[in-house]
């Protein structure tokens, strides 16, 4: 008699990255234009993201935040401290193998409710989800789901501001805006989502003070909020532009900030805005039913300016090299915490 094949549980990987930043008159923008001119998309942003899309394109689902909306194809272009941006990056995340992205931060009404409504339609068009902002009161409330293999993963993303623009009377629904630490609002959108039947629910959440690499007490708070949830499996921050501690709280996890993914801040800039991690998870359905993470790994990366072109970039490891102190700056920051006491695996790829 055959013996029984055993059946593995049911599981998925996801990956996380840091802040999308288009920031102008730089190289990143020159050399978009560049290969824009010789693929004739006007602005081509897919070298940019060409050595980390495997690692994007390898995951079952792969998050990102997309920190600012995006101007008409032909602009005008503006950025820091108002962002609106070419929208072909939007293109580049596609490619790069993206299936969701958080919308909600300080600057999503720099371009308006109309930038809002551009980037949401750019990011349709390019099939890639999204949550944190919304077109209408119905699509506000409506929850982000996606079905990876059969198991259905939600996204609910909020920021705690808009950089003091207000939302037009009558569409304080367009920016899912919380007052941190108080995120009563965000469990509410964990919980709607599943009673939707989200069997893993993801928080993004744009808070809370730039430039610091040390998680601050409100984040910390924000973290335990929502991880003390049973409606909350992963929280996933953003803002800082530097890379953040990860932690494991009550056996789920947080990563206070993932940094830049991809940016090109004025010079000098701050040692860590050019630093990033991609954050993965593995989780897997246990024998009570509800899915967990059975695996958690930290892949440093890097934003490498070049005179003409940027280029996002894993760090390959303490290996020597121009990226070995940038690697060393990410394991140290990530593990702060406790996280690699606790289980998390820094991966080079």
């Amino acid at each position: 008699m055959t013996a029984p094949v055993p059946v593995e549980p049911p599981s998925f990987t996801l990956v996380a990255t840091g802040d999308v930043l288009v920031h102008q008159d730089r190289a990143l923008v020159a050399g978009a234009a560049a290969a824009g001119r010789r693929t004739g998309r006007g602005y081509d942003f897919t070298d940019v993201l060409a050595p980390v899309a495997p690692i994007i394109r390898s995951a079952d689902v792969a998050v990102c935040h997309l920190e600012t909306p995006l101007a008409p194809p032909g602009g005008p272009f503006s950025g820091y401290p108002s962002f609106d941006v070419q929208p072909q990056i939007v293109d580049a995340l596609a490619r790069a193998g993206y299936d969701t992205c958080s919308t909600a931060s300080n600057h999503s009404l720099d371009a308006g409710v109309g930038g809002i409504a551009r980037t949401l339609d750019d990011l349709d068009a390019a099939a890639i989800r999204h949550a944190g902002t919304a077109r209408t009161p119905a699509e506000a409330t409506a929850p982000t789901l996606l079905d990876v293999h059969g198991i259905t993963v939600a996204q609910v993303a909020a920021s705690f501001g808009t950089n003091g623009v207000p939302v037009p009377p009558g569409r304080e629904w367009a920016v899912n805006v919380f007052d941190a630490p108080d995120v009563s609002s965000v469990l509410a959108d964990a919980a709607r989502a599943r009673r939707a039947g989200a069997d893993v629910v993801v928080a993004s959440v744009h808070c809370c003070v730039e430039y610091v690499s040390d998680e601050t007490a409100a984040q910390r708070a924000i973290a335990r909020a929502l991880l003390a949830s049973p409606d909350v499996d992963l929280v996933l921050g953003h803002h800082a532009h530097v890379v953040q501690p990860v932690e494991r709280i009550g056996g789920k996890w947080v990563a206070y900030g993932l940094g830049n993914h991809l940016a090109e801040h004025a010079r000098p800039a701050h040692p860590g805005t050019e630093d990033s991690v991609i954050a993965r998870f593995t989780f897997t359905r246990g024998a009570d039913g509800r899915f967990g993470v059975t695996r958690a790994e930290a892949v440093p990366t890097r934003i490498v300016l070049g005179p003409d072109a940027v280029r996002v970039a894993p760090t390959g490891g303490a290996t020597g090299g121009p990226d070995a102190a940038s690697h060393a700056r990410v394991v140290e920051v990530v593990g702060r915490r406790g996280a690699v006491a606790d289980g998390l695996v820094i991966a080079d790829q």
